[in-house]
This record gives structure tokens, C-alpha cells and sequence, in this order.
């Protein structure tokens, strides 16, 4: 369920961004991030509401309704128009545009549609790493390895950090899953609720400072975060610091959501974004490794992994050939 969730936001996301104007689309695509904070909060308030009554299956089958009430919408959501010139489906693209501007109350442009580019390697993935492309797409897929490996890590963290404090262990249940008190909740509740500032305070800075400097300082700022758990112990600290490294890192994907479809042309755009969520699902993967399993013995070890990661994120970041503040999403 986890791999179709990330298939279908990841792809809602090229095509949202294939229709949007220059001077909005990081705009757009960042405040596309508050949906996702929503469910993240509806997801915590469901897990206290249905988790100790009716146990874990019942939560995964409520959560995945969302995936088959989209399911349902699909048929009615445009085509990119993008995608059609590319395919040398000129005709459709022109039937998009024009419904695009009915809808809008606009005239339609004058004039006729054109192909900018070469689409003979339409969706190749040996095209991602061809020589124009090749270290954009090997930076692009260490940075989203990292995001993902980092976000994911502080989730469940917290649920380490604060699962711990009330927790009573037996000796015959020692090795045995302990359920979340009603505070613990509540505390994630609070940490969900920083993607929120995460978001607003992307925006603002995405636009200025540019989609490199922003990933980098995030990163920078992640890694600051993280360190600081060790340095108390005291549950409100920890709430607050959580709170912080929650929203950058929340703010983080959001910009690498911008970047990454503005870097690549239409015809390697789905597979480029594709490709780094492939990537990114690895460091999802590896995550638990050290946010539960290292974590247990040494807090101080798993910090230093994820605080490493983010520095030699924020080092590729800078090292992206190209910035795409202002610039027309390429066809």
C-alpha cells in the first residue's frame, strides 16, 4: 500500500506541475505538501481512535480508503498537455488547452503548438544518465535517498523517544511491542502539526534564496536539530526540537518536489521524478535499521547517522549543476 500511496502522489505531482505557471508552481507545489500534512494528522488522530480498540489491521484498511477514493476520481483529471505534444498527440494537447481556458474564462492563445525538443527518448531511463543529465540525476537520487532515509528516521524516533518514557517492561514481555500512551499521541500530534510552519516558511525562502540554497540550509538546519536530541532528555524539549526538525525536513521533500520536475525535460520527467522516488523508498527502507534498531543501544549513534547524512546532502545540493528559480519548465 506504502509503494502505490508514493506511486500515486509522486506522479499528481509532475502532472500539477506541468499546468502550473512559472512564477507559481513553487508556490503551488509546496502548499500541495498541506494536504499531505493532513493526513498525516488524521492518521495519528485515527491510529488513537481505532489502534487500541480494534488492533492494526483495522487501521491499515480504514487509511488505504483515501488511495481507492482517488481511484475513483482518476478518469476525470486532465491530461498533461505537455505529455500529448511531446507523444506527437498535438490534437489532444490543443483539446486540454482550450477546456483549460473555458474553464478559466480566457481566451485561448493564438497560434499553434510546437515540439522544442527531441522526444526520441521519451521515458528512458539510460536517458537519465546520459552526459547532459548524468550528475544532476546521481546528486538528484543521493538527495531524495537522504530525505526520505531523515524524514522517515525522525518519525519513528519519536515514537522511540516517547513510547519510552511510559512504557513499563516486565521481564516475560521484555522483547514485546509496547502500545502508545494517550500523551504519546498527542505529542506526535504536535510534531505532525510542524509540517505546517515547515511549509509557509518554505515557501518564503524558496523563492528567494533558490531551490539549492533552500535544500542545503534545510539540511544544515535538520542536522542541528537531530544533534540536539542528545543533549536533553526533558519531554518538552524534546517535543519542540522534534517540533523544529519535523518541519524542515517536511519543508525539505516539498522543495525537492519543486526542483526535481523543473530540472528535467517533459519527456524524462515522470521517470526522473519516478526514478529518485525509487531511490527515495531505499532510504525509507534502511531507515528503521537505525532510528529503531541502533537507537536502542546507542542514541548517540543513530543521531551522528542521520546528521551525517544530512551534511553530505546539503554538500550535493550545492553541487546540482543547475538552479531553476525563474526559469520555464522544459519541453
Amino acid at each position: 500500500m506504502l509503494i502505490l500511496f508514493f506511486f500515486v502522489f509522486n506522479f499528481s505531482v509532475t502532472l500539477y506541475a506541468e499546468f502550473l505557471p512559472t512564477k507559481q508552481r513553487a508556490k503551488c507545489v509546496v502548499l500541495l505538501d498541506c494536504f499531505w500534512a493532513l493526513g498525516a494528522c488524521f492518521e495519528v488522530a485515527l491510529a488513537l481512535a481505532v489502534g487500541p480498540n480494534l488492533g492494526w489491521r483495522w487501521l491499515l484498511g480504514l487509511s488505504a480508503a483515501p488511495l481507492f477514493a482517488f481511484a475513483v476520481i482518476t478518469p476525470w483529471l486532465p491530461e498533461s498537455a505537455r505529455y500529448h505534444v511531446a507523444s506527437g498527440q498535438s490534437d489532444k494537447a490543443l483539446t486540454t488547452l482550450e477546456q483549460i481556458a473555458k474553464d478559466n474564462k480566457r481566451p485561448m492563445l493564438l497560434g499553434r503548438l510546437v515540439v522544442e525538443g527531441p522526444s526520441g527518448s521519451r521515458g528512458s531511463v539510460k536517458a537519465l544518465l546520459g552526459s547532459s543529465l548524468r550528475r544532476t540525476t546521481l546528486l538528484l537520487w543521493f538527495i531524495w535517498m537522504s530525505c526520505a532515509f531523515c524524514y522517515y528516521g525522525l518519525v519513528l524516533m519519536s515514537t522511540e523517544l516517547f513510547g519510552g518514557k511510559n512504557k513499563t517492561v516486565l521481564p516475560e514481555t521484555e522483547n514485546d511491542c509496547h502500545p502508545l500512551a494517550t500523551t504519546d499521541y498527542m505529542d506526535l500530534l504536535w510534531t505532525t502539526l510542524a509540517e505546517f510552519p515547515g511549509i509557509f516558511a518554505t515557501i518564503y525562502v524558496i523563492e528567494r534564496f533558490g531551490r539549492k540554497k533552500t535544500m542545503a540550509l534545510q539540511f544544515l538546519f535538520y542536522a542541528g536539530c537531530v544533534l540536539m536530541i542528545t543533549v536533553t532528555d526533558v519531554r518538552v524539549f524534546l517535543t519542540i526540537i522534534l517540533f523544529m526538525a519535523r518541519g524542515v525536513i517536511a519543508g525539505l521533500f516539498q522543495a525537492a518536489y519543486v526542483y526535481t520536475p523543473e530540472v528535467y525535460p517533459t519527456a524524462l520527467r515522470s521517470v526522473g521524478v519516478g526514478g529518485c522516488s525509487a531511490l527515495a523508498r531505499l532510504g525509507a527502507m534502511a531507515t528503521p535499521y537505525v532510528a529503531q534498531v541502533l537507537f536502542q543501544s546507542s542514541i548517540w549513534s543513530a543521531v551522528s547517522v542521520y546528521g551525517f547524512f544530512a551534511v553530505c546532502a546539503s554538500v550535493a545540493c550545492m553541487l546540482l549543476p543547475y538552479e531553476t528559480r525563474g526559469t520555464d519548465m522544459g519541453q
